[in-house]
C-alpha cells in the first residue's frame, strides 16, 4: 500500500476558493468528481472504472474514512493527499479458470478499478496519516493538520 501526498494535482487548478459552508463543500465535490475523469486523462466508468462507497467520520483530532474496495490486494492500493483533497485508487484482476484434463472448458478474466476523490473540511497532516486494508475494507486515519494557535500581542 502506497501513501502518496501530490503537490500539484491537476485538479487543484479547476477548483475555486475553500467554501465555508457544507453545502458548499458538497457542491464542490459534487462537480470535481464529475470532472476528474478529464482531468486524469480521460477515463470514464464505461471502462472498468468504478467509486468505491465511503464513510467518513470526523473526530476531535483526526478523519476517519472506510472505503469498499472487493477484491483489492494491500500493494494494488494507492492513496494521496493533497491537503484537504484525498484520491484512493485500487485495482482488482480476476481470472477465473476450470479444466477437464488438457482442455480449457470455462476461462473469464475481469480487471475492476477503483477511484474515489473526495475534499474534507481541513487540510490534513499527512506526515501522520496510517492506512490499513482488511477483508476488503480500506480504513484511513488521517489527522487533522494542526494549525497555529492565535498568538496574543502584548501591547506597549
Amino acid at each position: 500500500m502506497n501513501l502518496i501526498r501530490r503537490n500539484n494535482s491537476p485538479l487543484s487548478t479547476l477548483r475555486g476558493g475553500p467554501m465555508e459552508d457544507q453545502f458548499g463543500r458538497m457542491v464542490e465535490s459534487m462537480f470535481q468528481d464529475f470532472f476528474a475523469p478529464l482531468a486524469q486523462g480521460g477515463r470514464w466508468a464505461d471502462e472498468g472504472l468504478a467509486m468505491p462507497r465511503l464513510d467518513v467520520s470526523e473526530h476531535e483530532k483526526a478523519f476517519e474514512v472506510q472505503a469498499e474496495l472487493p477484491g483489492v490486494k494491500k500493494e494494488d492500493v494507492k492513496v494521496s493527499i493533497d491537503g484537504q483533497r484525498v484520491t484512493i485508487e485500487g485495482e482488482c484482476q480476476q481470472a477465473n479458470e476450470q479444466r477437464e484434463g488438457e482442455q480449457v472448458v470455462y476461462s473469464e478474466r475481469s480487471t475492476r478499478r477503483y477511484q474515489r476523490s473526495f475534499t474534507l473540511p481541513s487540510e490534513v497532516d499527512d506526515a501522520g496519516a496510517e492506512a490499513r486494508l482488511e477483508n476488503g475494507v480500506l480504513m484511513l486515519t488521517l489527522p487533522k493538520k494542526q494549525g497555529g494557535a492565535a498568538k496574543r500581542l502584548t501591547i506597549q
